[in-house]
């Protein structure tokens, strides 16, 4: 066992999934979490300069005065400790910005600004108020059109009422940023699934590849997995999430060997559900042109192996019932 772990093939097998460990990992910190986290320090200061402006006007309100101090030290917390980032030299940039503290950071980011509005001017709110009402009538979200009526119907029926208008524009903001908060909460969910199950499917990788002879059959299935989103991203011309783009590879790479083995038993003399050059060009002989070629369409296509896998699932649905067992 030493010995099969430790030859040339396999040592280049565990610096490839090493390398590809750490590109998971910089995507997730720098590629994702940066940007992120960039874009709450804009926020951040934005809203601090709010809360200065609004202070200036707050020296002989003491209540006032105490609820933009209390704003203000929330704020802190968001730049000069570890709510967001740790704390670690600058030159450690990178792996400073956990992707699961960000989601938390906006919802404090999202209550501060929510305080805020409740001291603005009753000018300031009702400005508010116009800014919401066609951002939500632009909207095709569900419910936005029905609060930018009422919005609507506010302003034309009450537009001098301050209370009524501070509380439209609490409620309305509030609700923008609920929504804002969870979208944000299943983005960063999903990105983390995907960045498990590719740590996960490296070490899978790794292992399939230090016992068995398929380290070419994964590499091209590897390179179809990249290839997949590569190719539908140039067409739409539209980003494509981030999950996809890091889980690809691997996901193609695992397919790859699943899909060759599914196709040896498929072509094997008992079914004859393929063709016998299927046979002679699958799992047992890895590294034949089409065997390539089948890793790497495998790892291209995910609809290709799931119907392939449907195939042979169907197989031995009617041996099991037969026998009562699976053969």
């Amino acid at each position: 066992m030493w010995e099969a772990l430790t030859g040339d093939g396999r040592w280049a097998l565990a610096l490839v999934c090493l390398s590809y460990l750490g590109i998971v990992f910089i995507t997730s910190r720098g590629l994702i979490a940066a940007p992120q986290y960039r874009q709450l320090q804009g926020r951040t200061g934005d809203v601090r300069a709010q809360a200065t402006v609004l202070a200036a006007a707050a020296d002989d309100d003491p209540e006032r005065a105490a609820a933009i101090t209390a704003v203000t030290e929330r704020l802190d917390d968001l730049e000069h400790t570890s709510l967001v980032v740790w704390r670690l030299p600058v030159t450690h940039w990178v792996i400073t910005i956990p992707l699961s503290k960000l989601a938390a950071a906006w919802r404090v980011l999202h209550n501060c600004e929510s305080r805020l509005l409740r001291l603005q001017s009753p000018e300031e709110n009702a400005a508010l108020l116009r800014s919401l009402r066609l951002r939500l009538a632009s909207s095709g979200q569900p419910g936005d059109a029905e609060l930018a009526a009422e919005i609507a119907a506010e302003l034309e029926t009450r537009p001098a009422t301050p209370a009524a208008a501070t509380a439209l524009a609490g409620a309305a903001t509030e609700y923008l940023h609920d929504r804002e908060d969870a979208e944000a909460e299943r983005e960063y969910e999903q990105q983390r699934t995907a960045l498990w199950l590719a740590a996960t499917g490296l070490g899978a990788v790794f292992l399939i590849g230090a016992t068995l002879d398929h380290r070419p059959t994964m590499l091209l299935g590897a390179l179809g997995g990249f290839m997949s989103p590569t190719i539908s991203v140039l067409r739409s011309q539209r980003p494509a999430s981030w999950g996809i783009l890091v889980l690809a590879p691997v996901g193609g790479a695992l397919a790859a060997i699943g899909g060759l083995l599914l196709v040896r038993m498929l072509a094997d003399p008992e079914l004859t559900l393929l063709g016998n050059v299927f046979l002679e060009n699958s799992w047992e002989a890895p590294t034949r042109p089409i065997a390539l070629a089948l890793a790497l369409l495998f790892g291209f296509s995910g609809t290709l192996f799931s119907r392939l896998a449907l195939t042979a699932t169907g197989q031995l649905a009617p041996t099991a019932s037969q026998t009562g067992r699976l053969l």
